[in-house]
């Protein structure tokens, strides 16, 4: 079949575009939104329905002229497959076409033990959640997976991440396209939160100018602009975990530097200075928990200062100034309209969520500031496989993928959509 050009792959992609978000239900509908001509839309919507995306509906009330039939995106015809990893566990979850979280299961599990047994035990949890809904493998469209440490995304493979031993490098799509036969993207975990949040209806004024902002062991940023992601130049934009913010040289970060913001504030910094605190006898809370349990997670610290402990109360306030004190820098550098924070450590409560938003309100301009909303993450557990869903999907239904798809030359699948010698398998075949 002939290479179509880049305009009609556009049309198709729009026309698809429209019907997948609600905008128009009809073919005069289209028309409408486009200015194309009935017969170019009944072609095109002809193509998009025998490829397995469009079903047409049931018959639209007469207004006066020829009843229109409306037509449906089939959200059900695949499913995307997510997995958000982090430090101590990871969470998998089955999508539909529309980013619908179908189902979703959460294991512990040590990032540090490498690539080869924990993305086995990905594979089988999500082997288990497919099991779950009554589909398998063959139904699969595509695959998104975070991962707590930087990514390059052009290769979905990871760059020397502190806190994963043994994944430098690691071939994370070349795995998991041969296992699916699908076609994989990977990314940082905060950039999926991000995206997950800029997906889900519901922020004032639908900002485009969204930080993200995860604080739990680590500590790291999602930055997008005018709605859409910035990953930078390789894919590591937003990581301030790592920004230097002291000259103490006596912590040492995990990412082998001194002065990290994540070794003076993050979770596991907590920890140890909480464990410290047990140590000292200066917290009876946290040394009750470190007799009974011989360790201190970031945690226990949160939950003796919620319950009055004063020391781990100067704790949280003191890591929340770190925190409000670099995100000030970003206010002051990017001018973001809307910050939110998630995260365990952002779960703390509201003394620490109020240091932070005052030390930034004290320590930008005021016009950066004028506008600004500073809230908590809106979504749980589900917001980075959200993002990883919607990742997956922008890039399957954009226009340098989607024209391969649609002229694939089989109904059985799409082509190697990441020079993968073909073993992507699955596309638009109609179910």
């Amino acid at each position: 079949m002939e290479e179509p050009s880049a305009e009609l792959l556009e049309s198709y992609a729009r026309l698809l575009d429209l019907v997948r978000s609600g905008a128009a239900d009809t073919r005069p509908a289209l028309s409408h939104r486009t200015g194309l001509g009935r017969t170019a839309i009944t072609q095109r919507t002809t193509t998009l329905l025998d490829a397995g995306l469009l079903e047409e509906g049931e018959l639209n009330p007469s207004t006066g002229g020829r009843q229109a039939r409306t037509l449906r995106f089939r959200r059900n015809a695949g499913r995307i497959l997510t997995a958000e990893l982090g430090a101590t566990g990871f969470t998998a979850g089955v999508t539909d076409l529309m980013g619908t979280v179908l189902t979703i299961r959460h294991r512990d599990c040590d990032i540090a033990l490498g690539p080869e047994p924990v993305l086995t035990e990905v594979e089988a949890t999500l082997d288990d959640l497919l099991t779950e809904l009554g589909d398998s493998p063959a139904d699969v469209w595509g695959l998104g997976l975070g991962l707590p440490g930087p990514v390059e995304f052009a290769t979905a493979r990871p760059s020397e991440p502190p806190i994963m031993p043994g994944w430098n490098n690691y071939p994370v799509r070349e795995r998991l396209v041969a296992r699916y036969s699908a076609p994989v993207w990977v990314d940082n975990e905060v950039n999926l939160l991000c995206l997950g949040e800029l997906r889900t209806p519901g922020l004032p004024d639908e900002p485009g100018d969204l930080l993200y902002v995860k604080i739990g062991t680590g500590i790291g940023a999602g930055i997008s602009h005018g709605g859409m992601l910035h990953r930078g130049a390789q894919g590591c934009a937003g990581d301030i975990g790592h920004a230097a913010v002291s000259d103490d040289s006596g912590v040492v970060c995990r990412c082998g530097k001194t002065g990290c913001l994540e070794a003076v504030a993050g979770g596991a910094a907590l920890a140890r200075n909480g464990e410290r605190l047990a140590r000292d006898g200066q917290s009876p809370a946290l040394a009750a928990v470190l007799e009974a349990t011989g360790t201190v997670a970031g945690a226990d610290v949160t939950a003796a200062a919620g319950a009055g402990d004063h020391h781990a109360v100067q704790l949280l306030v003191g890591a929340a100034r770190r925190i409000g004190a670099m995100l000030a820098t970003m206010v002051n550098f990017y001018n973001p309209s809307t910050i939110l924070l998630g995260g365990k450590v952002a779960g703390a409560g509201d003394l620490f969520l109020a240091t932070i938003r005052e030390t930034i309100y004290r320590r930008s301009l005021p016009l950066s500031t004028r506008e600004l909303r500073i809230e908590k993450a809106r979504l749980g557990e589900e917001g980075g496989l959200v993002g990883a869903a919607y990742m997956v999907l922008d890039e399957l239904f954009s226009v340098r993928h989607f024209g391969k798809w649609l002229y694939a030359g089989s109904p059985s699948g799409i082509p190697d959509l990441h020079g993968t010698n073909g073993h992507v398998r699955h596309g638009l075949a109609p179910a």
